[in-house]
């Protein structure tokens, strides 16, 4: 696992370098090689298969980058994630459907390790962003008989503009409205998608009887997701910051402890371009100034400012 997250990371990151530079990214056919060989070998554990074909997420690769582009990034690793799911398209639909079954559900690690390895493998079919891997997922999602697998259907629904994503989304709420942390889920896989509609989705939440500002956890899963989003909070117009800078404002009057917790996703904006310093500087300048703004608060902002 760690040989294949290091690969994944060396790989990832210097397509990241040629994309921001204009040059295309080139991959390997030795990682697909790698991944096939997993497929073919998952019999034995599929969970730790699951978690080798598991690529590290941008928040982590971001960490290793001296000046991080979050944009190049974001699309270096699903460059990535493409590239395999298109060399292996018919070995994962084929791993796929070998670990489709229509017995019960099993709280078993045996049983939980094969739905693992079944979900990574949806989620790579849907990279292909074609008509059979949506009615896939999409089929998962309305057959599934526990939260795993419908969520992480839902999950790779939510990262395409589809019809079958609003449908599934409109679905999930009806059907679990009254159940509070599973409403949580929903609001935070709308919050985490890739799409470029996202802050504008996340705004239209805040409205939503499923969202309550006064609630820490409708908080965490709502914005503290959007924070924790690298490529839409770290939108190189600034529109995020300012955006999640607005609500800590409104939150610290309601419960500073949270608002401070939530502030913390400033603490990284110094990694940045020079462009998005100066977005995220003007969001962290215009929070402080904030009347009435809590020692909490006001600690986190001014540590981020003067560092």
């Amino acid at each position: 696992w760690e040989s294949g997250q290091r690969l994944a990371s060396r790989l990832i990151l210097a397509a990241t370098e040629d994309l921001s530079v204009g040059r295309p990214a080139l991959w390997p056919q030795g990682i697909v090689d790698a991944a096939a060989r997993l497929l073919e070998q998952a019999d034995e554990d599929p969970a730790f298969a699951a978690e080798a074909l598991t690529l590290p997420g941008e928040a982590t690769l971001a960490e290793e980058m001296a000046t991080v582009d979050p944009d190049a990034l974001h699309e270096a690793r699903n460059s990535l994630r493409r590239f395999i799911a298109e060399q292996l398209g018919n070995a994962f639909l084929q791993r796929y459907q070998s670990l489709t079954t229509d017995e019960p559900y099993q709280p078993t690690p045996a049983a939980a390790g094969r739905r693992a390895l079944r979900n990574v493998c949806l989620g790579y079919l849907g990279e292909l962003n074609d008509d059979e891997g949506r009615r896939l997922a999409k089929r998962q999602y309305d057959e599934a008989d526990n939260m795993t697998d419908q969520f992480a259907a839902l999950a790779t629904l939510a990262q395409h503009d589809c019809d079958q994503r609003q449908r599934a989304l409109a679905s999930f709420y009806e059907r679990w409205q009254n159940e509070a942390l599973v409403v949580d889920k929903w609001l935070a896989v709308q919050a985490a998608s890739r799409l470029p509609t996202t802050l504008a989705v996340v705004r239209q939440l805040l409205d939503h009887p499923a969202f309550d500002l006064r609630n820490p956890n409708k908080v965490y899963a709502l914005l503290n997701t959007f924070g924790n989003n690298h490529v839409r909070f770290h939108a190189v117009d600034g529109s995020g910051y300012h955006f999640l800078a607005g609500q800590i404002g409104r939150l610290d009057r309601l419960n500073p402890q949270v608002a401070a917790r939530l502030a913390r996703r400033f603490d990284r904006w110094r990694k940045f371009d020079e462009l998005r310093q100066q977005q995220a500087r003007f969001a962290l300048e215009a929070l402080r100034a904030t009347a009435g703004l809590s020692s909490d608060v006001l600690e986190i902002v001014g540590r981020a400012l003067d560092q």
